[in-house]
């Protein structure tokens, strides 16, 4: 085998130009590098405007979906319980939440590790909300070019009641946002009935104009600032990608040399490649960078530079996908591999937590019993002679309807209780109950016996019922 066999190929194919940024753009901080976000059609463009809407929404109706007596979706702190649809989380269910936080997690993970960083492109709340801020920039001041235009243009008039009226656009949609938000830890009719009558809490207050001033700085005025420097998945995705992951792609091979060049001429005959450099996929790009310069972190996979790509194709009378949804394995000709460990791992722990959560959600008690003992006393002789030993019940009724409850002990023999033990729990309510059990010293052979309270509720079809392990001490 011949040496030059061996060498790399530094054809014009299979090299990309070097492109100096000009370092005074780089500071993102500066206003004068505000991105100015140019429009487009395409495939992915209408995907992500449809999903956008659907996401918004969703966060905007779901609250004021009833159920029962009281809203669907409702994150009581007060009481400390999570209301989602027909499932009551309380404290003593942490382990729900936790498997619910790590799905999400897992989730995102198994998604990124497969198809890149389509969350941030399509569904992140910060994505969606700059989209939808910009949609009314674009309205109310015009497309890209005459938005960059009126920015030049000294104040007057027109330029006055343009930006009034986007700005004043910008904080309505913060301030339905944040009442929602808010909306989903408070009764959602609470929250609109009192914050517009005046006579809401000062913490209502404080959170809604938090979170209204918090919207209207991250979608109107940071955007692509927060994706860039301040968001951390941005930072550890690079942790989950592969060169199968799904990434937004540019073909140098296809591509280079790039050119403008008429309709009509003959590229080849040029000595370019498919690429006019035309700059349209960094005008509509909303982080502002070029993909044309390789894997960048600060990409968010929105596909706007692939719909701003297959347009100029297209007019060119090109094929598309010079910039396409890709691998870099499929851009430097290697086999793709869709199974791999990293994705199978994330998938079998993901499966694992859903089955764990659904597991758990069906078999949640709707009753729950905690024992407390007397600390000061493990035991005492009463009157009549017997042992007795003190304990604090807390019976926690997790439904949403009121039951009767039986109280009963099991492991001893004929015993003595002090005590209600017939009792009504109101629907989320905690009832706290001392109670004594008193056993004849001749029926006990231990100094310790394992004895198990149970609370039973027949009141409905199937009973309700619910055991906890205590001791009985008689010396």
């Amino acid at each position: 085998m011949s040496t030059e066999s061996n060498k790399k190929d530094y054809s014009k194919a299979n090299r990309i130009k070097i492109h100096q940024p000009d370092a005074s753009k780089a500071d993102r901080f500066n206003p004068r590098n505000r991105i100015y976000v140019r429009a487009v059609e395409g495939l992915w463009s209408r995907l992500r405007t449809r999903l956008g809407w659907a996401a918004m929404l969703f966060f905007l109706i779901l609250p004021w979906i009833p159920w029962g007596n009281r809203q669907a979706v409702w994150f009581n702190l007060a009481e400390q319980k999570f209301h989602i649809f027909g499932l009551t989380i309380w404290p003593q269910d942490l382990t729900l939440l936790a498997a619910l936080l790590m799905i999400a997690a897992f989730g995102l993970f198994f998604v990124t590790t497969y198809l890149g960083r389509v969350w941030c492109g399509y569904t992140c709340p910060q994505t969606v909300w700059t989209f939808i801020f910009i949609w009314f920039e674009e309205k109310l001041e015009g497309a890209r070019n005459k938005r960059m235009k009126l920015d030049q243009l000294p104040w007057s008039f027109n330029k006055l009641w343009r930006k009034a009226a986007k700005h004043a656009s910008w904080i309505l949609i913060s301030l339905i946002t944040a009442m929602t938000f808010v909306s989903y830890f408070v009764p959602t009719r609470e929250v609109y009935v009192d914050v517009f009558t005046l006579s809401a809490s000062g913490g209502i207050y404080f959170w809604v104009v938090l979170f209204t001033i918090a919207t209207y700085g991250n979608a109107g005025w940071m955007r692509e600032i927060m994706c860039i420097h301040m968001c951390p998945y941005a930072r550890f995705q690079a942790a989950m990608f592969d060169k199968n992951t799904y990434i937004v792609g540019y073909d140098t091979k296809r591509g280079e040399d790039r050119g403008p060049r008429s309709r009509k001429s003959d590229p080849k005959e040029l000595g370019l490649g498919d690429c006019i450099d035309c700059d349209l996929c960094v005008q509509v790009c909303p982080t502002g960078i070029d993909i044309r310069n390789g894997l960048q972190y600060e990409c968010i996979n929105c596909g706007a530079c692939i719909d701003a790509c297959d347009n100029t194709m297209e007019r060119m009378g090109y094929d598309k996908g010079l910039i396409a949804y890709t691998t870099e394995n499929k851009l430097d000709n290697v086999e793709e591999k869709v199974l791999r460990p990293k994705l199978v791992g994330y998938g079998v722990v993901l499966t694992a937590m859903i089955l764990i959560f659904v597991y758990a959600s069906a078999t949640i008690a709707p009753i729950r019993i905690d024992v407390i003992r007397d600390r000061n006393e493990l035991f005492r002789e009463n009157n009549e002679g017997l042992i007795e030993n003190t304990f604090t019940l807390k019976l926690l009724n997790k439904t949403e309807q009121d039951h009767n409850y039986t109280l009963s002990v099991e492991g001893l023999p004929d015993y003595t209780w002090y005590g209600a033990q017939e009792v009504k729990i109101a629907g989320g309510e905690v009832l706290t109950l001392p109670i004594s059990v008193a056993v004849d010293p001749v029926d006990l052979s231990r100094t310790m016996t394992k004895i198990n309270f149970k609370v039973v509720s027949e009141s409905v079809d199937e009973p309700i019922e619910a055991t906890q392990e205590s001791r009985f001490f008689s010396q």
